[in-house]
């Protein structure tokens, strides 16, 4: 491929990886990981309110990695709510894997902002190892793939296996109890998934400069080593 075409691959796909660093930078500071509604239970079932009755019991809730809120709903009209995880809710959710989700954002923004770095010093600049070579690129963008991968499965396990709303919605709540009614992945949390895309995409881009993938240049070397064994 001609040098030229190279420059603008890796110059787009450094621009992917800048554009991977603001993004999750952006999500980390929102509370639009999670939506859903929480259906105050103990109230329903003392008038046992079915139908449109319910919904004066379902009241709402949204949280990000540092705060959220939510909207208490029973019977007696909504009544706004914001928290914070730190230091407030340490106690109530499980606060290694939160703790993880966030450490794990931090190193994808790490990486990402390395691999732009590498692919734009990749397209104008002279590598000479490994590391500073195309070969590195293949490194630094799995690295990023993994980690947005590993953000999106631990916080996931966290609000569906460890019911993350409905600990933050009974959080100080002595006489009534609250259950998940709805919830869903807001947009901060596709965001991320848009990152694992776009690092997903530098892997292909980088192959589309011409650089042979790390184990396939290896399986390479072996099987011509082989060959001229053979004729010795």
């Amino acid at each position: 491929m001609p040098s030229r075409q190279k420059k603008i691959i890796f110059c787009l796909a450094g621009v992917f990886s800048f554009a991977c660093v603001l993004v999750v930078a952006a999500a980390m500071g929102t509370q639009f990981w999670v939506k859903g509604t929480v259906l105050c239970k103990t109230g329903a079932q003392l008038v046992n309110a079915t139908g449109p009755e319910l919904d004066k019991f379902v009241g709402k809730i949204s949280y990000g990695l540092f705060h959220g809120q939510r909207v208490k709903q029973c019977g007696l009209g909504g009544r706004p709510f914001r928290f914070s995880f730190f230091p407030h809710l340490l106690d109530v959710i499980p606060a290694s894997l939160h703790i993880s989700v966030i450490l794990f954002c931090s190193v994808l923004i790490v990486f990402s902002s390395v691999a732009s770095a590498f692919f734009m010093y990749n397209a104008f600049g002279s590598p000479y190892e490994t590391l500073h070579g195309p070969l590195g690129l293949y490194l630094w963008s799995f690295i990023s793939c993994f980690c947005s991968c590993l953000v999106m499965i631990l916080f996931a396990s966290e609000v569906r296996l460890h019911r993350l709303s409905e600990k933050i919605a009974n959080y100080n709540e002595g006489s009534f109890v609250y259950k998940t009614y709805t919830e869903r992945f807001d947009r901060s949390f596709w965001m991320i998934f848009f990152t694992f895309l776009a690092h997903t995409l530098d892997i292909l881009l980088v192959r589309m400069a011409g650089v042979q993938f790390p184990f396939q240049e290896a399986k390479e070397a072996d099987m011509n080593t082989g060959a001229v064994d053979l004729m010795y």
